[in-house]
């Protein structure tokens, strides 16, 4: 694990901490039972794949490699941009800290589309799965870096057991090869080196012959343009999760609309 990625998980547990505090998991459960039903995750990307590209499209406000990213933030806007580009799903940020993110975001975007919603979070104690269903989330993201083999397996029961789909994100061949063993449906490679917080494809390219075809491989970070896409699809990658690249954009909607159809888009 990076220092990067240990500090920011230490600060998480303690940010988890104090909000058990203020709820109780038992009253957060009430809540997410509660919730609207989940919206299928993996089956929009399924379909969107099938004919096309799968994008998952990010709403994020600031990065930790990135900075400020979009100062003028509207999530519901910028949902509804998405779905009218052509977006399968939205990955939304909640991390607060280093992110800007907040659970709000994730419950105004949800509202605003139709768009099943991954929660993009650090996500380390089972609490948090809970809360994610309770905000509306329909997708939940587990990062193997973070995480032994036993926490990632509880975590992954957990968000299935709430009916929520599960993503679960890889850096490496050692990191892949602990994934598997969780027999993961939707399987993230993610181009950034979590030591240098820089980007190549050529992790996806490496990485690709080890996925299994039962699932679905999802290209992430460093994605700029249509034809990174068509390069990721030559080793089997049709869906992929940009947030970034899309996010600078003025015209979110039609930067999307290129993005997946081929005109380019400008970092």
């Amino acid at each position: 694990m990076s220092d990067v990625l240990e500090k920011i998980n230490a600060d998480k547990l303690a940010f988890v901490a104090a909000r058990k505090r203020k709820i109780g998991e038992c009253a957060l459960m009430e809540t997410a039972i509660m919730q609207s039903p989940v919206r299928g995750f993996a089956k929009s990307l399924e379909r969107a794949s099938a004919s096309g590209f799968g994008l998952i499209a990010e709403i994020k406000k600031a990065s930790p490699s990135g900075g400020m990213i979009r100062p003028e933030f509207d999530p519901p806007a910028l949902a509804q941009a998405y779905e009218r580009g052509g977006a399968a799903c939205l990955s939304i940020l909640t991390d607060e800290p280093y992110f800007q993110g907040e659970d709000a975001h994730l419950i105004a975007a949800r509202a605003a589309c139709t768009l099943p919603v991954l929660r993009k979070d650090f996500m380390l104690e089972p609490y948090q799965i809970i809360e994610a269903r309770a905000i509306g989330a329909d997708c939940i993201l587990i990062i193997m870096a973070s995480l032994d083999d036993k926490r990632a397996g509880e975590l992954k029961a957990a968000a299935e057991g709430l009916g929520m789909d599960v993503m679960i994100e890889v850096h490496n061949a050692e990191e892949l090869e602990r994934a598997l063993k969780l027999n993961p449906k939707l399987l993230g490679i993610n181009n950034r080196n979590l030591k240098t917080l820089v980007t190549d494809l050529a992790t996806t390219e490496a990485l690709s012959a080890m996925v299994p075809k039962d699932a679905m491989m999802v290209c992430e970070s460093g994605l700029k343009t249509h034809a990174d896409l068509q390069r990721m699809a030559k080793v089997g990658a049709r869906c992929f999760l940009v947030g970034e690249s899309l996010m600078r954009q003025a015209d979110v909607e039609q930067a999307t609309k290129n993005f997946l159809l081929g005109t380019k888009v400008s970092a």
